[in-house]
């Protein structure tokens, strides 16, 4: 999710700051940003979707291993 990482609470002060910061939402909100074309297809058979899901989870066991070997070879160094 794009939100995600904005976690922080922050405190704006100043007439002219807070209208900068309101003034660039409003731009933001109002930019025309393209729609992009992607190359998708709705997977609705549960076999595909059990397949797929065991790739990710195979990706993440694979990265989470490799992160573990890192961390031993650095606390070996």
């Amino acid at each position: 999710m794009p939100t995600s990482s904005i976690t922080r609470n922050f405190v704006i002060t100043g007439k002219n700051k807070v209208e900068t910061f309101v003034n660039a939402l409003e731009e933001s909100a109002n930019a025309d940003v393209p729609l992009r074309k992607v190359a998708a297809r709705q997977l609705t058979d549960p076999k595909e979707i059990k397949v797929l899901m065991m790739k990710a989870k195979k990706c993440r066991c694979e990265r989470e291993e490799s992160e573990r070997t890192r961390i031993i070879r650095e606390g070996q160094n």
